[in-house]
């Protein structure tokens, strides 16, 4: 006769098949005692499996051999250890759901303490704010805070983070001079500018929170005409909002395009008293066309003076340019030309990130990254120069400065060091190999930042026994 079989995937195909011999078997010998006269139909074959969810252990036990006399016994004592040993894997599986966030790794590779990334004085309250990019925080103490060598950290007075904030991966950092309000700028995973209250503590949402292109990385602000400039490090553009735009609001004006200079710009500086913008660049860069065949995204096709994204980038256009600072007019938009490049190996650029500026004195502040390094130059210079000061040396405590700030009522310039839980302040006339005035730590004294920012699929190097970190 003919058997119409579902079954039920196990562990392992042998279990599969033993079922259905075992089923047909059993099924054979119950319908034999009741229909001894049924006719075959067509010719044995399995119609249908329906997938059961692998619950991690047995789901079928094996049946004993049947005879005549005890088949529809044993079918049944066979179904329902089926159905005992799925409800036990079921619930062993469901305990180990529930056990999981118990579950420890053998070890970790994370640093516990903070990374500043960005730093920015309130004079007005007379508080310094950092950004931490390896915990997601915003941290404030006071301005005058230093932390003695004996210690392993100085807590801040006040700290805003948690899922609330949307704060990750933060660059920018922007203190509203009337109000003390907090601008933030996250430069991945989360497009978004937000502002806090300079209040503001503990896991809080923003007041306000503006969606920004992807990858924005600098801030600055005209706080006469309202408006906040923002550099979008991986499209290598600049972008102007009104300083309270928030949403998705378009931007006013946008910079972008070959013959700007722009490439893959960091730090952001206005000299209102000159008109003047100042941009880093780290060097990276592609050509980008509107072309038909790149689809934009549908953020961007619903919004004006949005920059053209990386899918649109030219294959084959990518090159990395020297290190610069590029100078433009506060107005400038579209493709055009800087009115000025300070660029080449005089100028000691390596990865210059933050940009800071003394209006009353005409001076530039970049925090050299890779240089270890403050670097100072007048805000006409041009071309290939020397800096006319360099903060520079084991003294100094910078390590890989990625933030700078200008405190002019103070005096004071200040460096946010990435590599060594640090921010440091210098007299604003400091030059060469010079102790810091003062140090706020986020971790132990000479403890190093890992220095794990966003890392990416993670490789091993079995000959040198090295763990590779994209970040």
């Amino acid at each position: 006769m003919a058997h119409v079989v579902r079954v039920w995937r196990t562990s392992g195909i042998i279990r599969f098949f033993t079922l259905v011999v075992l089923f047909g078997t059993a099924t054979e010998l119950l319908l034999s005692r009741e229909s001894p006269q049924t006719k075959v139909i067509g010719s044995e074959r399995l119609v249908s499996i329906d997938p059961l969810p692998d619950a991690g252990g047995e789901i079928c036990e094996p049946v004993p051999p049947t005879g005549p006399a005890n088949g529809e016994a044993v079918l049944m004592a066979a179904l329902e250890q089926r159905q005992e040993a799925r409800a036990a894997s079921l619930e062993a599986r469901n305990a180990a759901t529930q056990d999981r966030s118990k579950l420890k790794p053998i070890r970790w590779i994370h640093d516990p303490y903070a990374a500043f990334s960005s730093v920015a004085v309130d004079p007005i309250n007379n508080e310094v704010v950092m950004t931490d990019e390896n915990l997601f925080q915003i941290l404030v103490y006071n301005r005058t805070t230093t932390t003695p060598p004996s210690a392993r950290f100085t807590e801040p007075k006040r700290m805003i983070a948690g899922l609330k904030t949307k704060i990750e991966f933060q660059c920018g950092l922007y203190i509203d001079p009337k109000t003390g309000n907090i601008y933030a700028v996250n430069n991945d995973t989360v497009d978004t500018l937000v502002i806090f209250d300079r209040n503001a503590k503990g896991d809080v949402p923003p007041t306000r929170e503006l969606h920004t292109p992807h990858g924005t990385f600098g801030i600055a602000v005209d706080e006469a005409a309202e408006e906040m400039f923002l550099t979008l490090q991986h499209d290598s553009a600049m972008v102007v909002f009104r300083k309270y735009a928030e949403k998705d609001e378009s931007p006013l004006r946008l910079l972008q395009g070959d013959a700007t200079g722009i490439a893959d710009p960091h730090g952001i500086v206005l000299d209102t008293k000159n008109g003047w913008l100042f941009i880093a660049n780290h060097g990276a860069v592609s050509s980008r066309n509107a072309r038909p065949d790149v689809r934009p995204s549908r953020r961007a096709a619903q919004k004006q003076n949005w920059p053209l994204e990386r899918a649109a980038a030219v294959p084959g256009s990518g090159r990395n340019l020297p290190p610069s600072v590029i100078v433009h007019s506060m107005k400038a938009q579209g493709n055009v030309p800087p009115l000025r490049v300070i660029q080449g190996p005089k100028t000691q650029f390596n990865w210059p990130t933050g940009l800071a500026i003394d209006e009353q004195g005409g001076e530039l502040y970049v925090a050299n990254d890779i240089g270890n390094s403050i670097l100072v130059f007048n805000v006409t210079d041009s071309g290939d120069v020397a800096p006319k000061r360099v903060i520079q040396g084991p003294k100094t405590n910078l390590r890989n400065p990625t933030g700078v700030w200008v405190d002019l009522k103070n005096n004071e310039v200040w460096a946010a060091n990435f590599m060594n839980h640090s921010a440091t302040v210098y007299p604003l006339n400091a030059s060469g190999d010079v102790a810091p005035l003062r140090i706020i730590r986020s971790g132990p004294l000479n403890e190093p930042s890992l220095g794990i920012g966003n890392p990416h699929p993670v490789a091993y190097d079995s000959k040198r026994e090295q763990i590779l970190v994209p970040n």
